[in-house]
């Protein structure tokens, strides 16, 4: 019964996983569980429902992990990455172990589960509305995530089959309008930090006219973001810096919705970004049940 790993889920190590599961465990229960007292150590079955319909399922990998640290078993009856439904209830996992094991589990491992497949199913809509009008670019998510929780949100992005553009500041170079103003110039801002990733790591810069834009592909810029452009101008200033270097990539940014998405695809337009992607993303509805009454153990 259990699923195949999905190969994104390579990509995550062990030893994170188990450190992540660890930190959510350890916040939701920092000392005693008294509730764990009335259900003691029988074993139990549970099943994780999911009662979102068309819900893509999220990381299952971060599930399982919170369960194995409390010494609980999760067979999958689904595979990562599949769309459940289109019942109200998709039975979507069993659980076994110890009652109040599988408790302490539940509420971080659903948490988890609910955030990841809510960004997936968002992400997997998205790229499907990329797909039908045949555009040939990325839809990318931001930075803009839930502080300690950006790894599964990321990862979420990639099963959902969107980009997640950079991690982290460490990841890519991007000199936003801050940047170039403590820094003085564009010229002089992608200057400096080629100085420092060297030929390792793209630069991205922040435009907010086609005037910028070519300072910033002549001084050598990887990637040219036009932000907050409206799509008609946005589409202008693509077709000129795309004539003019051709071999920059040009990303959409700023006033981009799940909604107005299309609006915004051009033949000369490389990645969209929104921080949609994340914020204000619905999550997914999951539930764990019982499905014995544990007597207790002692």
């Amino acid at each position: 019964m259990s699923a195949s790993m999905h190969p994104v889920a390579h990509s995550v190590p062990r030893h994170t996983l188990t450190r992540l599961a660890r930190e959510w465990l350890a916040e939701d229960t920092p000392n005693f569980d008294p509730a764990g007292v009335c259900v003691g150590s029988e074993e139990a079955e549970a099943r994780l429902l999911c009662k979102s319909p068309r819900t893509v399922l999220a990381g299952c990998p971060f599930f399982t992990a919170v369960f194995n640290e409390v010494g609980c078993t999760v067979d999958w009856i689904y595979q990562e990455g599949a769309e459940l439904g289109p019942e109200v209830v998709t039975i979507t996992a069993v659980v076994r172990g110890p009652a109040r094991d599988l408790l302490l589990g539940e509420r971080p491992a659903l948490n988890c589960l609910a955030r990841a497949s809510g960004i997936a199913t968002r992400c997997s809509r998205l790229q499907s509305i990329a797909n039908a009008a045949g555009w040939h670019g990325e839809v990318a998510g931001t930075r803009k995530t839930t502080p300690g929780f950006r790894l599964v949100e990321k990862y979420a992005m990639l099963v959902g089959g969107a980009s997640m553009h950079r991690q982290d500041l460490s990841g890519m170079v991007m000199l936003k309008d801050n940047h170039v103003w403590a820094s003085g110039s564009i010229t002089k801002a992608v200057k400096e930090t080629r100085s420092v990733c060297s030929f390792s790591s793209k630069i991205e810069v922040e435009c907010q006219s086609i005037a910028e834009g070519r300072e910033a592909a002549a001084a050598g810029a990887d990637i040219v973001m036009l932000d907050n452009f409206k799509p008609e101008e946005l589409h202008s200033a693509a077709k000129v810096l795309k004539t003019e270097f051709p071999a920059v990539l040009i990303e959409a940014s700023g006033g981009v919705t799940p909604e107005n998405l299309p609006l915004f695809f051009s033949p000369d337009v490389d990645i969209i970004s929104l921080g949609g992607i994340t914020q204000g993303c619905p999550v997914a509805d999951f539930s764990l049940k019982v499905q014995k009454h544990c007597a207790s153990s002692m």
